[in-house]
């Protein structure tokens, strides 16, 4: 089968598009057919080398830790899924990823695909979909009335993080570039505020309930913006550089996020994509012999927004 690998650390051009021995699937696993996988910055960061303390992966190692596919062949002990299945899953961060027409799977990972959207575009939604799901729901417990300010909503994860705040009732406000005021307005943000040209905390006139950062800011950006943040509210991030800062004395809480996979919460998206009631976006898709390029441009600051990547004859 073709995948694309890499056998050391280093820039893009590290990225070999090449044949390799499609896996077997062991116990609790399956084997999918991929239809597509999504580029996330993570796959820059362990490609580079820069993150192999916290993800050491084995070498050659094929990226991709999202994963939009059909069940091709179950292992020892599955009963979740069957051959045929449509699934889609946000796969161990250190095994080998979906950058293949193959890939190895835990069953438990898995939830079953949107069916109102392609198969391949279903992959733009695992990782950074969890990722919004669980800082908003599971750590903030947001709920109706809240007020939320979400910092660095222009990426992968503020356009759902947009989205499920409003679908939870809470009043957004939402900052990005001027690019992505009318893609924010449409998610469902109630304020925009262009970071470019306005000073975000003078731009918030009342306190929110709470505060997402999803921006790679100073300690001192982000200590100024959970001043916004009122009395026993909370404070959520998801940039590991910059760990969140509580306010003890006002009773506000930290917590900085750490995505991990969950069938039942992905699933659960899922089925709100297919109600029409949260939007997948996906800019570009491209084929897998091109996903160096991808990592070039990613590393150029130059991407259209989310980029899913579909193998030969997917």
């Amino acid at each position: 089968m073709k995948a694309v690998r890499f056998h050391e650390f280093g820039g893009p051009d590290v990225l070999r598009y090449e044949d390799v021995v499609q896996p077997v699937p062991g116990a609790g696993e399956v084997r999918l057919r991929v239809a597509g996988t999504a580029f996330n910055l993570v796959d820059d960061g362990i490609r580079g080398g820069y993150l192999r303390e916290v993800f050491p992966v084995a070498l050659p190692h094929v990226p991709g830790i999202d994963v939009a596919g059909t069940v091709d062949a179950l292992g020892d002990g599955v009963d979740r899924v069957a051959v045929g299945d449509a699934v889609v899953g946000f796969l161990p961060m250190v095994a080998d990823g979906a950058a293949a027409e193959y890939v190895l799977a835990p069953a438990e990972v898995l939830a079953p695909a949107p069916t109102s959207i392609p198969l391949a575009d279903a992959a733009a939604l695992p990782m950074v979909g969890l990722t919004a799901w669980q800082a908003l729901i599971d750590d903030a417990k947001l709920t109706a009335g809240q007020r939320v300010l979400i910092n660095g909503a222009s990426g992968g994860v503020g356009g759902y993080a947009v989205q499920l705040a409003k679908h939870a009732g809470a009043h957004v406000i939402a900052t990005g570039g001027a690019r992505s005021t009318e893609r924010l307005t449409s998610a469902g943000a109630d304020e925009v505020v262009d970071h470019t040209a306005t000073d975000v905390v003078a731009a918030v006139a009342e306190p929110v309930d709470v505060l997402l950062n999803l921006a790679t800011i100073t300690p001192e950006q982000l200590s100024a913006l959970v001043a916004r943040v009122r009395d026993g509210g909370v404070v959520v991030n998801t940039v590991p550089r910059t760990p969140a800062p509580a306010d003890e004395a006002r009773g506000v809480r930290a917590v900085d996020v750490f995505v991990r996979s969950d069938a039942d919460e992905l699933a659960h998206l899922v089925a709100l994509v297919d109600r029409g009631e949260l939007r997948v976006d996906v800019a570009e898709r491209v084929s897998l012999a091109d996903l160096a390029d991808v990592h070039a441009r990613a590393n150029e600051g130059s991407l259209p927004g989310k980029v899913v990547i579909v193998p030969p004859g997917a």
